[in-house]
């Protein structure tokens, strides 16, 4: 809704104003200068980008028009579910954490937490690293070089997007020119034509170059940045394991260790320390309640 209500009003700003100051909206109406250049612009875009990128492009702009994906509360449930593993591998042995990595559908630990379960990318990076832990074949430097690795792969391949329509944002003024020359060429094809019509052409032609500008930086533009910072709150998750996992191989406790997690993300989304707290206290009371036991019979 935001991206809706701010192009709504770069249109009122834009064309407001120019009609406030006296201009005709209908000069503005040159159905070929827009044929020319969002043809240009689509053509270009086809032809500078492989069909995985096109596909990328297309899946990742309905998100524009959404709400944010990751909030407070997801960021709560993922450094819970890290706990409680890291809990009951400090308690029971990593070996404790098998039946949970080999299945996490049927696992108590993840069913508790359906936001993390049901993101398959976040739940197999959790998965890969507590494999390598169970594994105990690389140290902790080599498993923050992996994972470091990883998020910067998945970090370039989530800006592919906004950089390609990041391209045809830069294009767009471009084109706007070519049209913008066309229509020149147009009215020079016609200098015998009277003061009037001439000047109808050379409007017609400059709206080409004001619609490749407005097009560039008013609509296409923010788009292309409003993907590259989705991109960027998107790793927060991965970034925010990476340092849960990294802190409990280097000797913390459980409840450090997520502390850790807590701290990389960003101040708008991140949970405070009470609110942490109140939830791996949560993930503490549940077993206890369960696995009570009976009252020894005096």
């Amino acid at each position: 809704m935001f991206v809706i209500g701010g192009w709504i009003v770069v249109l009122i700003a834009v064309f407001g104003s120019f009609v406030l100051g006296g201009g005709h909206i209908l000069a503005l109406l040159q159905p070929f200068e827009f044929m020319c250049i969002f043809g240009a612009a689509i053509g270009a875009f086809v032809v500078s980008n492989p069909p995985k990128t096109l596909r990328a492009v297309l899946k990742s702009l309905p998100a524009c028009f959404k709400s944010k994906d990751y909030n407070k509360e997801k960021f709560l449930q993922l450094i819970a579910l890290l706990y409680e593993l890291l809990q009951k591998a400090r308690m029971e042995g990593l070996l404790a954490l098998e039946s949970d990595v080999n299945d996490p559908a049927a696992s108590p630990i993840f069913n508790k937490y359906p936001t993390v379960n049901e993101d398959e990318h976040l739940r197999d990076f959790i998965l890969d690293y507590l494999r390598m832990m169970l594994s105990g074949n690389l140290n902790v430097l080599e498993i923050q070089e992996l994972m470091d690795a990883e998020i910067d792969t998945h970090h370039a391949e989530a800006a592919i997007p906004s950089n390609a329509i990041q391209r045809i944002a830069d294009a767009l003024p471009a084109f706007g020119i070519v049209a913008a020359v066309m229509g020149v060429v147009h009215t020079m094809g016609s200098v015998g034509q009277p003061p009037k019509v001439l000047g109808e052409m050379v409007a017609a032609a400059l709206v080409g170059t004001f619609l490749g500008i407005l097009l560039g930086y008013g609509f296409i533009g923010p788009v292309a940045s409003l993907l590259e910072a989705m991109a960027q709150e998107d790793s927060k998750r991965y970034e925010c394991v990476k340092s849960v996992i990294i802190a409990s191989l280097s000797g913390y406790s459980p409840a450090v260790a997520v502390e850790f997690g807590r701290k990389v993300v960003f101040s708008t989304d991140r949970p405070t320390f009470e609110e942490l707290e109140n939830a791996v206290r949560a993930t503490k009371e549940r077993p206890q309640a369960a696995d009570a036991p009976e009252p020894t019979p005096a």
